[in-house]
């Protein structure tokens, strides 16, 4: 007779392992980052939106990050470069 293996579905409930913080109340003096997925125009518009955010809100700095595809996830020493650096990080996509 075969062995047959039943898997369940239904996945565990986790706590939170990570607190998130506060949103900063403005964006003067602040570095602000963007994770570029590598999506086409992307870099476009991380150039664009990053002139608009120092002279509108006062930015004191834009760093721009680049995957290496879209289809994987940022590389642990981006990931850890981004948070050293950037006191707010969006990560983008654009076509």
């Amino acid at each position: 007779m075969a062995n047959i293996t039943v898997l369940s579905p239904i996945g565990e409930l986790r706590a939170a392992t990570a607190a998130i913080p506060a949103l900063p109340r403005g964006l003067q003096g602040l570095t602000v980052g963007f994770l570029d997925n590598t999506k086409h125009n992307f870099d476009r518009l991380v150039e664009d939106l990053g002139q608009v955010l120092k002279e509108r809100f006062g930015v004191a700095r834009v760093v721009h990050a680049r995957k290496a595809n879209a289809a994987s996830p940022a590389a642990p020493d981006i990931i850890a470069a981004l948070a050293k650096e950037c006191d707010l990080v969006f990560a983008g996509s654009a076509d």
